[in-house]
């Protein structure tokens, strides 16, 4: 059975909280997979963009969390900004670890075709 009191509103200023973050990183970032094809080239500029998303996504929920005064909000959104941080934090990791051990795509490549 749905919650229909405060526990249904709850879980929705979770669940919305959560998804506007991830809405966040998706705008203000390339996906994780991106980030570690390229760590090599661009480390800075990519973890940037990581970082101006988390500020918003902090702004943003705050908002929402003081606005609806409930706490899960909060939690919501800073689970999901936890791991969309560690998820970018792991690709800029590995990416670094492989610098120059391209497959097919290189520097100069158009469309996934190497020249």
């Amino acid at each position: 059975m749905a919650a229909s009191g405060p526990e249904g509103l709850d879980a929705i200023a979770f669940g919305v909280a959560a998804d506007l973050v991830y809405n966040i990183y998706s705008a203000t970032n390339s996906s994780p997979q991106t980030t570690e094809l390229f760590a090599a080239d661009r480390a800075p500029t990519l973890m940037k963009y990581v970082r101006f998303g988390g500020a918003q996504a902090v702004v943003l929920v705050g908002i929402m969390a003081i606005r609806g005064r409930t706490v899960w909000a909060v939690l919501g959104g800073g689970l999901a900004a936890a791991m969309m941080h560690g998820m970018y934090a792991h690709a800029m990791r590995c990416g670094q670890a492989k610098a120059g051990q391209r497959g097919p795509v290189s520097k100069g490549a158009s469309w996934g075709w190497s020249s």
